[in-house]
């Protein structure tokens, strides 16, 4: 309990001293607001436009969930598809590697010409961002599931289905868990990206039009949302690892320091 305690105040500790040093800095060199906003001019302008910012934080968050949703559910199916066949390995990930290389900003304009500018591109790109990391580790943790369990499922006479539900996925879990924490990061990126090119909603459309009006302290109290909503889900997603995956873990009256 201790050794937890020290690490949550380390790190609020660190936060607020980045924030204080940030703080110091703007007013120690003069910079300009134009340049870059001090903390608390940019508190004090989500305060004060609240209202106005409001929605656009409700349509970013709603888009991102459900592109991240989808984004789950094919990026499990696909990495179970790819982790449970060495023929499927084979064919399928170099295909779906080359497209993950591809630049997102590059996509939405394809996406705004099928289904028009809007929520749906944006849905869209947010998913295909996070379906990659998604199918990289639930494929990792299937295939390097112990042949040894394999092989006793396989004595009690256990089907394929029955050893991929009962031993496979249950080892994937934490492999699963560990790319739910980067894909919602990256949902995150694929909204916004969508929202500055084809969407008249959202904190990535609020962002653009506060940039070309020289509305500096506007764009990072929109950073500043973007921040807290990704920390937010991702704490969100590690209680229920630590729910989940428990037993992968070791406590902290074994842990190191």
């Amino acid at each position: 309990m201790k050794a937890l305690l020290r690490r949550r105040g380390g790190s609020i500790a660190l936060i607020v001293g980045f924030f204080l040093f940030w703080e110091f800095a703007c007013v120690a060199f003069g910079i300009k607001d134009l340049v870059l906003p001090r903390p608390s001019q940019i508190i004090v302008t989500l305060i004060d436009r609240l209202p106005a910012i409001w929605p656009h934080a409700v349509q970013t968050l709603y888009t991102t969930l459900v592109g991240f949703g989808l984004g789950i559910f094919f990026g499990m199916l696909i990495g179970v598809v790819i982790g449970s066949s060495r023929l499927a390995y084979d064919t399928a990930y170099p295909l779906l590697v080359g497209f993950s290389s591809i630049p997102k900003v590059a996509v939405v304009p394809i996406f705004v010409l099928w289904f028009g500018a809007g929520t749906v591109p944006a849905v869209l790109t947010a998913m295909i961002l996070c379906i990659f990391p998604i199918v990289v580790n639930v494929a990792t943790g299937l295939a390097t599931t112990e042949p040894e369990l394999e092989d006793v499922m396989r004595a009690l006479k256990a089907s394929k289905l029955d050893i991929l539900f009962n031993v496979g996925l249950p080892r994937a879990m934490p492999y699963f868990f560990a790319s739910l924490k980067v894909a919602i990061t990256q949902a995150f990126v694929g909204t916004v990206i969508a929202e500055t090119v084809a969407s008249n909603r959202g904190i990535g459309n609020l962002m653009m039009i506060a940039s070309s009006s020289f509305d500096v302290p506007l764009v990072f109290a929109g950073l500043l949302i973007l921040a807290a909503l990704g920390v937010a889900l991702y704490l969100i997603f590690s209680f229920i690892e630590s729910r989940v995956t428990g037993w992968t873990r070791r406590t902290d009256e074994f842990a190191v320091g």
